[in-house]
């Protein structure tokens, strides 16, 4: 009897040695979290922007910026700070994103604000596939409820491609009011002023 209870026992634990060694096998082949999506935006950039003058009017009205915009990585990449300083014929935007990255939802935040409001916005929230990035929130404008998507594309490693867009069907449509295309600037470059590295 003895000898059985042994024998079973050591199965358990041959059975139980062998199934922890197959989660880490599967640990070890699943694919990377998502922490590191915005590693290719780290470092200073010439900013081209494209702004809808008035959205959701029927405008077509369009100004143009042109700056810089500066990404520092945090928390080993877990989060990162883009700093934005463009020109143009409307006028001068200061503006900054913290991007946060939930190892739990393996979703990343994106929560802007500009120097003239000081106030973080409602937080897009979303995530890379394919090479390219989709964010979603719901907020106010002109005192109506909108959806809000911003998509980062054409992801090279000397370029990329934002685009913002605003809808007021519950996604049924989009219209477009933000576009921005980043070229790097080379390290070996001096950085602009206000953006020293």
């Amino acid at each position: 009897m003895r000898g059985s209870r042994a024998y079973v026992l050591a199965l358990a634990l041959v059975a139980g040695l062998w199934s922890c060694s197959r989660a880490t096998q599967a640990d070890e082949a699943a694919p990377l979290s998502g922490q590191h999506d915005f590693d290719f935006e780290i470092g200073l950039w010439k900013t081209h922007i494209s702004r809808l003058s008035h959205p959701l009017t029927g405008s077509t009205t369009w100004v143009e910026y042109e700056g810089t915009s500066m990404v520092r990585k945090v928390w080993n990449g877990r989060a990162n700070l883009l700093e934005l300083e463009v020109q143009g014929p409307a006028g001068h935007i200061e503006a900054l994103s913290l991007r946060l990255y939930n190892p739990e939802s393996h979703q990343w935040s994106l929560n802007f604000s500009n120097s003239s409001v000081g106030v973080l916005g409602t937080p897009t929230v979303g995530e890379f596939r394919n090479g390219r990035g989709e964010f979603y929130d719901q907020e106010s404008f002109a005192g109506r409820a909108i959806l809000v998507r911003f998509v980062i594309s054409d992801i090279k490693p000397d370029s990329c491609h934002f685009e913002q867009s605003f809808s007021a069907d519950g996604g049924k449509s989009w219209e477009v009011n933000w576009i921005a295309t980043d070229t790097r600037i080379p390290v070996d470059t001096d950085p602009p002023q206000g953006h020293a590295p």
